[in-house]
């Protein structure tokens, strides 16, 4: 098929979508066992009878286990950045912003998706072949993660300690999720994220002020 313009279009053949969609159950399959029943009991196998395919046609699209949950992970990744590209259009002005982006930014690590990719952090612990994949990719989403919290709070990361506050609040984040795996602790995170919302405004309020000029009234 062809334009008015004479290019040529490539349009999907139906095989096609259904291999995307195919790839995709997995992967939603795959994210649900890992948060469900954890990464010793997932296997292909059942993966792909959640997903409602075949074994062979789960491994035509990951020929390894590995290979499935590293894609998990980058998967769930852009879902949620997906998501929080939504939130951000909801954001306040002013001081109010800095708390905001503080709950979106631990609602990243509370969530399916920081649930699935700790199982799989774990297991890549004592499995080199998939912590030779999981390592480069943690690398990258860490990277992304702190570029999106610079942009979101609106601060200039060169400015003396700016990179470490946002660093850490990021730190502090993945701790809240670790607490929040065996028990609901909400009341106790709220409380937790607008004493950092107030100090982290104050700490970037205060890096973004110009150092007082030699002799100036004090």
């Amino acid at each position: 098929m062809t334009t008015t313009s004479g290019t040529a279009l490539n349009p999907r053949s139906p095989s096609q979508d259904r291999s995307r969609l195919t790839r995709q159950n997995l992967l939603e399959a795959a994210g649900d066992c890992l948060c469900e029943i954890g990464w010793t009991r997932t296997t292909v196998s059942l993966v792909a009878e959640r997903a409602g395919v075949s074994r062979g046609a789960a491994q035509h699209h990951f020929p390894t286990r590995e290979e499935l949950f590293t894609a998990v992970v980058e998967y769930l990744a852009d879902q949620r950045t997906a998501e929080m590209a939504e939130e951000v259009t909801q954001l306040p002005p002013g001081a109010e912003r800095t708390e905001a982006v503080v709950q979106m930014l631990v609602r990243s690590y509370t969530g399916r998706t920081f649930r699935a990719a700790l199982q799989i952090w774990v297991a890549a612990a004592s499995d080199e072949v998939l912590r030779a994949q999981i390592v480069p990719l943690e690398a990258r989403m860490g990277a992304a993660a702190h570029q999106a919290a610079i942009q979101l709070l609106g601060v200039d990361e060169r400015l003396p300690g700016v990179r470490e506050t946002v660093q850490g609040i990021l730190d502090m984040a993945r701790g809240l999720a670790l607490a929040n795996l065996l028990t609901d602790d909400s009341r106790r995170r709220a409380r937790v994220v607008r004493q950092w919302s107030k100090l982290l405004q104050e700490a970037l309020h205060d890096a973004a002020l110009p150092d007082p000029q030699p002799g100036a009234a004090s």
